[in-house]
């Protein structure tokens, strides 16, 4: 995929028009851009993700979100694929300045062709200013029709409402 095409979508994802105000406001979503590591289904090199995404909140703390990533391998950026990822999740505590949360839901991984999986994971955003926090995820790509169908991620993002 041409990272200008990535970086196009990356930035229609992050969210606008989040309200403003004191940190005891209710923020009707969060966006975010991060950088991951993680392990391709059944082993092998390590892969590195890089990507955005952003949830609307529903009610309380149940949010859905939309997240566009690359994964790619050490071997080289030019042998990756993208994920697009469609969630649920559940922010424990969104006033609060650190905040864990659970998520799950589905994916679809693309180059050629695609392939449908599912993710499920969880993790915490610590607000370090008002609008600015670092979120940390672990998530598990799950990839039904692989014989070890696991891709554990591990993520690091600026986060931003």
């Amino acid at each position: 995929m041409n990272s200008r095409i990535l970086a196009i979508i990356t930035l229609a994802l992050i969210p606008v028009g989040v309200r403003a105000g004191n940190p005891e406001t209710k923020y009707n979503g969060d966006g975010y851009v991060f950088y991951g590591v993680g392990q391709p289904p059944g082993g092998g090199a390590t892969l590195q993700q890089i990507g955005g995404g952003g949830e609307g909140f529903l009610y309380k703390g149940l949010a859905a979100g939309a997240e566009l990533g690359y994964q790619y391998s050490t071997e080289g950026f030019s042998y990756g694929i993208g994920i697009l990822s469609l969630n649920g999740s559940y922010h424990f505590g969104r006033s609060r300045k650190v905040v864990p949360f659970v998520t799950g839901g589905y994916s679809l991984a693309f180059r050629g062709g695609h392939a449908n999986l599912y993710n499920f994971g969880g993790g915490v955003t610590w607000w370090i200013a008002k609008h600015i926090g670092v979120r940390v995820d672990a998530r598990d790509y799950v990839w039904p029709s692989c014989c070890s169908p696991h891709s554990p991620q591990f993520t690091m993002a600026v986060s931003f409402r």
